[in-house]
């Protein structure tokens, strides 16, 4: 398909973070070729709006004209109209213009309460808005165009756009970002009266200009890409979310900042890099190490646990880790992972037995051969009934499974026994320590209480030390030149396992 071209109507911020200058750098974000023609020069920045010039409304004609005469426009996104005039050309232009998809963002309300629009104005919005596919209003807004009160929770809020949408004909999107508590959930809902909810955790911040700009601008790309309004919706709220999380680390401006709108172009970027990881070109990683809930068994495990702690920190930063943890983890994200989890506990399994069959004592050839019959018989169960429950139909291994599980398999097959046994190490050693880590959040009514409880389980964890303690003996019999290659196949296994992790968030 060709990329959708979407073109945006709006005012200027010079400072980036808001207009049209957020409106082309969300569009791209999600996969637009921005456009823009501007119907209002603002001089605004992270602290507010100092004066606002309109430039003469046949200039704003032009722009349209302009555009229109020359691109296909799969999209619309309206932003600030400002006045009754500009917003008589907009709807002169669409009328005898028309795009694929519109949406408006109704700029008549600020945040503080002010009333940004005369009557007038507010008056041809009016009108706008049954004009439009989807409007995205704040909470103020929309108790505007309703002529009601502000809403007081989501719920409310979803009943004010049901008898807008229904009275408009056009789908309302319900923004919970302006209520108060631990979530900030989005809804579409459309004429008929059906509803779709957005569940979004709240992020601790106040660098959040912008956002209502953002959120509009990419869901009319992505509605232009063939998503239904709740599937942009879906992409649009998860995209923006990662934007405001990492939106502290812009520093840009003193006030209000602006939210980070390529952060996730640059996490799916240094996943594709195909840089050597720095253990493999001769330097160990040199970030300090958390003291384990499960202690080495000897010098050797303990170098091996020490040479942890950058991998260490970056799954514990994971989106997928923190949002397991308190429980805001997408089902679908839970699912993928654990239909990837099953493809690899039944190769890891052969790779316990292979390893099983390669140890040097008794010991390790009972313990490896116990190990690979649990994973398959516990685990492996666990997974199979979960998804089997949620009618999850298990697929095949995604490249990173295949990756993993294949050096696993070598591993134990073809190197030495201490390497195999190093390899092997990290999916229980870090596993129990994740699950000792995520414990404290765990709870009966926890919707992941199952997994966090097999992996913080006596069980489990007493299966973690006799791993433990077999690659400390394994280590202790290998040659100087076995247990470097032994590290290596460690930190490897660290790294994928990172990666296994992070995968679930690659899929949007």
């Amino acid at each position: 398909m060709t990329q959708p071209r979407v073109l945006s109507i709006a005012g200027t911020d010079p400072t980036g973070g808001a207009g049209v200058q957020a409106d082309l750098k969300s569009i791209a974000a999600a996969g637009g070729f921005g456009m823009a023609a501007v119907t209002a020069l603002v001089a605004q920045n992270t602290h507010g709006v100092r004066s606002v010039h309109t430039p003469p409304h046949e200039f704003l004609r032009e722009q349209l004209a302009a555009v229109f005469d020359d691109v296909t426009v799969d999209a619309v996104k309206i932003g600030m109209l400002g006045d009754v005039d500009t917003i008589a050309v907009v709807c002169d232009t669409l009328a005898a213009r028309p795009a694929g998809h519109v949406v408006l963002d109704p700029v008549m309300v600020a945040s503080s309460g002010d009333r940004l629009l005369d009557q007038d104005a507010e008056a041809g919005v009016r009108e706008l808005v049954r004009l439009v596919d989807v409007i995205t209003p704040n909470l103020r807004e929309l108790a505007v165009l309703c002529g009601t009160d502000m809403a007081g929770d989501l719920d409310e809020a979803i009943a004010q756009a049901a008898g807008l949408a229904a009275d408009a004909g056009t789908t309302v999107i319900v923004k919970g970002g302006h209520l108060t508590g631990s979530a900030a959930d989005n809804a579409v809902v459309h004429p008929d009266g059906t509803v779709h909810h957005v569940p979004t955790a709240r992020i601790d911040t106040a660098n959040t200009h912008g956002t209502g700009c953002s959120l509009s601008a990419a869901l009319a790309t992505r509605m232009a890409a063939g998503e239904s309004a709740a599937e942009a919706l879906e992409w649009s709220t998860r995209w923006l979310h990662e934007s405001i999380r990492h939106a502290d680390d812009l520093d840009v401006g003193g006030g209000h900042g602006p939210v980070d709108h390529f952060h996730r172009t640059r996490r799916l970027a240094a996943a594709a890099d195909t840089t050597p990881w720095r253990h493999l070109t001769g330097t160990l990683p040199d970030v300090p190490a958390p003291a384990p809930h499960l202690a080495p068994a000897g010098p050797h495990t303990q170098a091996m646990w020490e040479a942890t702690g950058e991998v260490w920190n970056e799954i514990m930063d994971l989106t997928f880790i923190r949002e397991l943890r308190d429980g805001t983890l997408r089902h679908r994200d839970f699912a993928f992972y654990l239909d990837q989890d099953a493809q690899y506990l039944n190769r890891y399994s052969r790779a316990l037995a292979l390893l099983s069959a390669n140890a040097t004592d008794q010991e390790g050839q009972i313990g490896w051969s116990e190990g690979a019959v649990g994973v398959l018989a516990g685990e492996a169960q666990l997974h199979r009934d979960w998804l089997g429950t949620n009618g999850v139909t298990v697929t095949a291994p995604s490249p990173v499974t295949l990756a993993y599980t294949n050096f696993l398999v070598a591993s134990c097959a073809v190197e030495p026994y201490a390497v195999g046994a190093a390899s092997v190490l990290p999916c229980y050693w870090l596993y129990a320590e994740i699950g000792f880590e995520l414990t404290g959040d765990n709870h009966p009514e926890h919707p992941y209480h199952a997994w966090l409880q097999t992996y913080s389980g006596e069980e489990f964890i007493e299966g973690a030390r006799g791993a433990i303690a077999r690659t400390e003996r394994a280590l202790a019999a290998a040659s100087p030149a076995e247990r470097d290659q032994a590290m290596a196949a460690y930190l490897n296994a660290c790294v994928y396992e990172r990666e296994f992790f992070a995968q679930a968030d690659r899929t949007w």
